[in-house]
């Protein structure tokens, strides 16, 4: 039996001969049946994101029947994005990710009522939200999000339906419900700033967030049913490279700041702030901790200033090898990971400035830089990227 019940709807909605026939392999499941199926149709689930994991979750959550599928996003769709985001199209490129996905979705089950939220999730209105939804599934990426999502379904006692996926491994587990752990429980730290590389920066097998993603839409269901094992108590490790499933049984903490007996946290924080995460410089601001940010615009200039013989500056991308053949615009490639061992191979004296994909790894290394007595560094805002945005668009975007 199920460890987890979700409030009961004030009256179960009648299926209609469409549903009947459509959802017919659901009603021959003693689990499911004619009231599980109304269940479904009643409730309400919010996916945030509508990306890797966002794509596959909310597909089969339309394809099985639910009634009110939330979306919040508020990118658009880039060509990267299609290696893994199944929910979006060629055709889709630089479309909204919201409105795309909700034709999909739509197309899919014309009777599924699709609710946009088109923003960004906020301190501010998270909880404005979330409060419309039964279940929350997080599909994000990044750490900030995660704490916001998790703190919000605590104080809502809302259920989270919590994925992530990196490489080749994946996590998945359901959190925030009454008897069970919360994400904070599991991690109460954030890792510091730049630590744990993002998926545009570490790379993402396409088929993982599928897996993963599935998996979370099982939860939602089972959770909405109130049928089986949800994933209480328990994270789901999956190794893709391996194809190996492991799990671990996890506690909730009793001195947990937001679930724990005694909570400290009672309304939503600055998650920025409690990720370590700087606030981007003010507008005609050109420094951000202390490292001056040039734009390529600045850049293409002075590399092609006739000056350039003796304009004294060493060019530095500290990306991976694999990227460098990907797209370049010139330097020494010294990955990130090895600048510490191979300060040696650096002029202190020397200007150095450091760019990578998106001035994300770039600004770190600039930052270490600076502490081992390198006084002239600076950081390629926008990296790669911006080059090839606003320099030179036959660089490859990846």
């Amino acid at each position: 039996m199920t460890n987890a019940t979700l409030a009961e709807p004030e009256a179960l909605p009648e299926l209609t001969n469409d549903d009947l026939g459509r959802y017919s392999r659901h009603l021959i499941l003693p689990e499911v049946g004619m009231e599980g199926q109304q269940r479904l149709k009643a409730a309400k689930v919010l996916c945030v994101g509508t990306g890797g994991l966002g794509s596959p979750l909310a597909l089969y959550l339309a394809a099985a029947g639910i009634g009110t599928l939330g979306l919040v996003d508020f990118d658009v769709v880039d060509s990267s994005n299609l290696q893994r985001q199944i929910i979006h199209s060629t055709k889709d490129i630089g479309r909204k990710k919201i409105d795309s996905a909700q034709e999909k979705l739509n197309a899919l089950n014309p009777t599924l009522n699709v609710v946009k939220h088109d923003t960004m999730l906020t301190s501010a209105n998270a909880l404005e939200i979330f409060a419309q939804y039964d279940i929350i599934a997080d599909g994000t990426d990044n750490f900030q999000t995660r704490y916001l999502v998790n703190d919000a379904c605590v104080l809502l006692n809302k259920p989270n339906a919590y994925g992530s996926i990196f490489r080749f491994e994946g996590q998945a587990s359901v959190f925030a419900t009454e008897e069970g752990p919360c994400y904070r429980c599991l991690y109460p730290e954030p890792p510091p700033p730049g630590l744990v590389p993002s998926c545009a920066e570490g790379g993402v097998l396409g088929i993982l967030p599928g897996l993963v993603g599935v998996i979370q839409a099982t939860e939602v269901i089972k959770l909405i049913l109130g049928k089986g094992e949800p994933l209480i108590g328990r994270l789901l490790l999956v190794d893709a490279l391996s194809m190996r499933f492991r799990e671990l049984k996890l506690r909730k903490n009793p001195d947990c700041p937001v679930c724990g007996t005694n909570p400290t946290v009672t309304q939503l924080i600055d998650y920025n702030q409690f990720c370590g995460i700087a606030p981007e410089p003010a507008q005609g601001t050109q420094v951000k901790n202390g490292i001056p940010q040039i734009s390529v615009k600045e850049l293409k200039a002075r590399l092609d200033s006739k000056e350039a013989r003796n304009d004294n500056f060493l060019l530095l991308d500290v990306r991976e090898p694999y990227e460098f053949q990907i797209a370049q615009i010139g330097g020494k490639l010294i990955p990130q990971n090895e600048v510490q061992n191979r300060l040696g191979e650096l002029n202190p004296e020397q200007e150095v400035i450091v760019h990578c994909k998106s001035g994300g790894r770039s600004q770190r290394i600039a930052e270490l830089l600076k502490q081992n007595g390198f006084q002239r560094v600076s950081n390629v805002a926008g990296g790669i990227l911006a080059w090839s945005d606003e320099i030179d668009p036959s660089i490859q975007k990846y």
